[in-house]
């Protein structure tokens, strides 16, 4: 039998996003790092929810004196400087912007230095908590990761935004592939505008205008298209209708937008998440047998295995 531990590589970053904000992103981040730092493999979370940190929260620590806003404001040169110790053995937290209004819109400059640091640093995985929406810099650092995975709820607007943001994330591959086609890249603005009035409406009607007007180009994003595999975990599930949704949505993204999502799994809805936060302990520890915690443990067994939920799973 294959081991977890056999299966883990040198050095992965997975990127947790989602639409909208208030649906669990920095919990689950949290628990997914434990999960993983008891597999014995180092793990840092860095928390770059840049103006609305709160993942340090949900590992039970007050707020950190060193954040990343030192890091990107220079007040440290070394992003080694503000990486801080948890209570969790293999687990260590890089806390967001707290202080620094601008930090929630770093330039260029400030991002690939953000980046470029993350590399080299000496780990074994980079679990990054995203802020909402769909901000070319949330963007870009989905679109950087090894996994972008994306946190839905099972309600209307949580659904409607995670559609969004996985359209928006699409898109803003293309143009950075683009980035030297000014020709293309203005198509995919276009696009971008759900109603504009050249009839691009999905990614299909995008890559089929491109192809008309430079066959190689579009091929080359036709390729892209089939690489881009947006990982989605659903948060809260009280019903199987609401387990459901992540297979409506996958089999949605593939018919509409010619996306491939991976449903990753679900998390149980329980009294225990906000107890554990009321308790300023992390639900792994707090409550390691729960379901929320069991769920979050099996999303991260189908991340390392490259599995993701079946309905012969479920059913």
């Amino acid at each position: 039998m294959i081991e977890l531990h056999d299966i883990l590589r040198k050095k992965e970053i997975w990127a947790i996003g989602g639409g909208k904000g208030g649906i669990g992103k920095s919990l689950i981040t949290g628990n997914m790092g434990i999960h993983l730092a008891r597999l014995n493999k180092k793990v840092l979370l860095v928390d770059a929810d840049l103006g609305g940190a709160n993942l340090h929260t949900t590992l039970g620590i007050g707020v950190p004196e060193m954040t990343l806003s030192d890091f990107l404001c220079r007040r440290v040169e070394n992003l080694q400087d503000v990486i801080i110790a948890t209570s969790i053995p293999n687990l260590s937290l890089i806390s967001g912007a707290q202080d620094f209004l601008d930090a929630a819109n770093p330039n260029f400059a400030q991002k690939t230095r953000l980046l470029r640091n993350l590399d080299a640093l000496d780990t074994d995985y980079i679990l990054l908590d995203l802020g909402a929406g769909t901000s070319y810099n949330i963007l870009d650092f989905f679109l950087f990761s090894d996994h972008g995975i994306l946190v839905v709820l099972p309600e209307p607007t949580a659904i409607e935004n995670a559609y969004r943001f996985i359209k928006s994330a699409f898109y803003r591959r293309f143009k950075r592939i683009v980035a030297n086609n000014k020709d293309v890249r203005n198509i995919i603005d276009t696009a971008m505008d759900q109603k504009n009035t050249m009839g691009l409406r999905t990614p299909h009607d995008l890559i089929e205008r491109i192809k008309a007007m430079d066959p190689g180009v579009g091929e080359i994003l036709q390729l892209e298209m089939s690489k881009f595999r947006p990982k989605l975990i659903v948060n809260q599930v009280r019903t199987k209708n609401d387990i459901q949704i992540g297979f409506s949505m996958k089999t949605a993204c593939q018919r509409y937008f010619g996306i491939n999502v991976e449903y990753l799994g679900y998390v149980d809805y329980d009294d225990c998440v906000w107890q554990s936060i009321r308790s300023k302990r992390p639900l792994a520890v707090e409550y390691p047998f729960s379901r929320p915690s069991k769920g979050i443990e099996r999303i991260v067994s189908n991340v390392l295995r490259k599995e993701q939920l079946t309905l012969s799973t479920v059913y």
